[in-house]
């Protein structure tokens, strides 16, 4: 074969993996911001559960607030650890995507014998990424019923205050229907 077209063709074939390290540095980036945003809601949570836990108040809404403040935290906690072994995996993924391409290079230049290797390793990274975004899938389902405990805590809440009328409007339309 001509050397330039075999140097295009491990070129060609050291680069296919960028697309999978492209899509496991997307990842990365919105798990991390996921996270972020996960632990500001724990600490806000964490700090109005504080508060409330302070009050010497017996109303029955502090109490249901407390209860609905542990279950978000409960929630938040599991979501937190979920994104933590999803950037774990991704991070992992990326690393034999790297791995794979410059092994690809490697056996191509050196070791024509060896040409097996880059597979497994893109392999791994594969597999890597599929369970990672497993983990975000669960972690997404986490926080929508963290999302619909909250809104369910706050339409029982805006229940004993709303006027009467709007109350009237909300049950017409079907939105008084709990998510429980």
């Amino acid at each position: 074969m001509d050397p330039l077209a075999t140097a295009l063709t491990i070129l060609s074939a050291m680069i296919t993996p960028a697309v999978l390290i492209s899509a496991s540095s997307s990842l990365i980036l919105t798990t991390s911001q996921r996270l972020s945003r996960v632990i500001d809601r724990t600490r806000k949570i964490a700090d109005r559960f504080a508060l409330l836990a302070e009050e010497a108040t017996d109303r029955t809404l502090i109490g249901e607030e407390r209860a609905v403040l542990f279950r978000l935290l409960d929630i938040t906690t599991r979501r937190s650890r979920l994104l933590q072994r999803a950037l774990a995996c991704l991070y992992l993924s990326l690393s034999v995507f790297v791995a794979t391409s410059m092994a690809i290079g490697i056996v191509a230049v050196a070791w024509e014998q060896y040409a097996w290797v880059p597979i497994p390793l893109g392999i791994v990274g594969m597999g890597l990424l599929l369970y990672a975004s497993f983990l975000l899938i669960g972690e997404s389902n986490m926080a929508l019923s963290a999302v619909n405990v909250e809104m369910d805590w706050v339409l029982r809440q805006g229940q004993q205050y709303a006027p009467s009328e709007s109350l009237e409007q909300r049950h017409r339309r079907g939105w008084g229907r709990s998510r429980h």
